[in-house]
């Protein structure tokens, strides 16, 4: 049954390699990297929920939420520019730093942005647990999202450089599940430190335990040896050859080498990058590098995680139910990640968007008809009940369980999911240096492609397998 998630797949070009221990602790330790996003999407709303945190940081916000009663608007208790600062913040950063480390990654190789990933987290961690006021905290969070920018950036082309292409998929997906690890630890942590511990340690543990998975990713990244395709980049040709050899585990991996070599001497020859991917023949890569991350942002998910201890509270839950209910959901998360992991190379990215697009669009449905014959349009009256409320804790498990497994938009699900029927072609066992090949054969994205094109990617650079 374990064994499944490495099954090998077809569908494009196979090279010769094993599955060996050495690529799997390799991607396992680089994997590590989203243990720092989830851990900050986890233990945010878990602190934003915690009093103590909202007495001493955000008064206003905490006399609203006290003091609100059951005819008032149970929308609203969390209305705060501020705070909305304080959490937005890292995402702003994160934006900012990705566009730098997507530079750096090219230049100085995948590692060292890994390596400057952790350092960035973890100086975030101590100004966040030390911080007296708010300002410190947005500094905090800025770091955070440095941070976690440069992860995101380089550790998903790490595992996608690093991992044989058969199962690339599944490899990836460990990404993924680190950071529904480190949605599941912040959780945890969270409940135990406002339950056991309480008080303005209860917060400052919880913010500046982010210090850990920052060390984690740091120091994993030392023993990390750089991709072949980065070696290549920087002429270092030898060197990428023989790591080759290590990771396949074969003794001759002339064509893949002859191919990593052949589609970097085709990017160097490419001038103005960020102008080209506007011509006619990337438009499939555009597409669909611009529209994923963009219906991934317009779903209920990011409500759901990020947000989930505060939602909780929001519909009536008490903060230490709220703490414990998004305990829950974070491990209906992390489980349901490992359903993507035993599936992505055998059923393929195109069906899990699909399947796990419906089983959201069904929840999300339910979860706000609810809601809303509970609490109305205007957010009053009511006191949530416990059956009813295990209720609603149930289906956003089941959504959750779903996004886990595929990936989430709502209201945008019905676009979304006619938009990956339509135009996505399966990638299953296709190796990234061969993927122009996917799009010209694709029956509406082949119409961008011309001959000049098509010869241009065939033509061979000299043979430089013995270098």
């Amino acid at each position: 049954m374990a064994g499944g998630a490495f099954a090998p797949t077809s569908g494009g070009k196979e090279y010769p390699g094993k599955f060996t221990f050495r690529v799997f602790f390799t991607c396992l330790f680089a994997a590590t990297g989203g243990l720092i996003f989830g851990y900050d999407l986890g233990i945010s709303g878990g602190v934003t929920s915690m009093d103590v945190f909202l007495k001493d940081f955000f008064p206003d916000v905490y006399q609203k939420e006290s003091s609100v009663k059951a005819s008032d608007d149970q929308y609203c208790k969390f209305d705060s520019q501020i705070l909305t600062l304080f959490t937005s913040s890292l995402y702003l950063a994160a934006l900012v730093s990705s566009i730098g480390a997507s530079m750096a990654t090219r230049k100085y190789g995948r590692r060292p942005t890994m390596m400057t990933s952790g350092l960035l987290f973890a100086a975030g961690a101590i100004v966040n647990g030390l911080a007296k006021n708010v300002v410190m905290l947005i500094v905090g969070r800025l770091f955070l999202g440095f941070g976690i920018g440069c992860a995101n950036q380089s550790v998903p082309i790490y595992l996608s450089e690093v991992a044989p292409s058969k199962y690339r998929g599944a490899l990836n997906m460990m990404f993924q599940l680190f950071i529904t690890i480190g949605i599941l630890i912040a959780n945890s942590l969270n409940y135990a430190f406002a339950r056991l511990i309480g008080g303005d340690m209860a917060w400052r543990l919880s913010l500046g335990g982010a210090i850990v998975p920052g060390l984690i990713i740091l120091l994993g990244s030392c023993f990390l040896p750089d991709t072949p395709n980065s070696e290549i980049e920087r002429g270092n040709y030898g060197r990428a050859k023989d790591l080759l050899l290590k990771l396949r585990d074969v003794d001759n991996v002339d064509e893949e080498f002859n191919d990593l070599v052949e589609a970097s001497e085709k990017a160097k020859l490419v001038k103005h990058a960020w102008l080209n991917i506007f011509k006619r023949k990337y438009r499939p890569q555009l597409v669909f590098a611009v529209c994923i991350p963009m219906f991934q942002q317009l779903t209920g998910m990011n409500v759901i995680v990020f947000y989930a201890p505060v939602l909780f509270k929001t519909i009536g839950f008490g903060s230490n139910a709220s703490l414990l209910s998004s305990l829950i959901t974070g491990f209906v998360n992390m489980l349901a990640t490992f359903a993507s992991i035993l599936t992505v190379d055998k059923l393929g990215r195109r069906k899990l968007f699909l399947m796990g697009g419906t089983q959201m669009l069904i929840c999300q449905v339910v979860i706000t008809i609810a809601i809303a014959m509970k609490f109305g349009v205007s957010g009053n009256p009511g006191v949530i009940s416990g059956t009813y409320a295990g209720a609603v804790v149930a289906f956003i498990c089941v959504y959750v369980a779903g996004f886990a497994w595929s990936w989430g938009p709502l209201v945008c699900v019905v676009i979304m999911s006619i938009f990956i029927y339509k135009l996505l072609p399966e990638t299953k066992g296709v190796p990234i240096e061969e993927m122009t090949v996917v799009w010209r054969n694709h029956p509406h994205w082949s119409k961008y492609f011309n001959e000049d094109d098509a010869q241009f990617e065939t033509s061979k650079p000299k043979d430089i397998a013995s270098a």
